[in-house]
């Protein structure tokens, strides 16, 4: 039986099986990016901005009552955005235990979108997700 969470994660490995190569994967992640709502000016603070990226990258989040996650991000870089739409399908609306138990560096290994990244796009990522990592207190969960 499929969770929630295999369930994001396949519909995105089929998505982008589809993808022959860096190229078209590159665009199409680039075109996720920007289908993202982006933050609004006045919520683009220090506070919100994940240290480690090359590009700026804000992070906003809140948790509901039923103990979920609800994530919206922003970049200053087109791929970046792209990654962040990608991260935030897996993240979004899971709770602190689902996203801390996901191995999400070796599902952007899976899809092909690490392969081709800079260090410092990787970097980038590494950081965004330690930053998701942070807000869940994963550190906390592991037993």
């Amino acid at each position: 039986m499929h969770t929630d969470m295999d369930d994001k994660m396949l519909e995105l490995e089929e998505e982008f099986a589809f993808l022959e190569d860096w190229e078209d994967r590159y665009r199409y992640v680039i075109e996720m990016g920007k289908a993202m709502t982006p933050i609004a000016a006045e919520k683009k603070t220090d506070a919100n901005k994940i240290q480690g990226c090359v590009s700026q990258v804000w992070l906003l989040f809140n948790q509901d009552s039923k103990g979920k996650y609800h994530f919206q991000a922003d970049s200053d870089a087109h791929i970046v955005r792209g990654l962040i739409a990608v991260l935030l399908r897996l993240v979004d609306t899971k709770t602190a235990e689902d996203i801390c138990n996901m191995d999400i560096i070796s599902f952007f290994h899976r899809i092909g979108l690490s392969d081709n990244l800079s260090a410092q796009r990787a970097n980038g990522l590494r950081a965004m997700i330690a930053r998701i990592h942070q807000i869940c207190s994963c550190e906390t969960l592991k037993p």
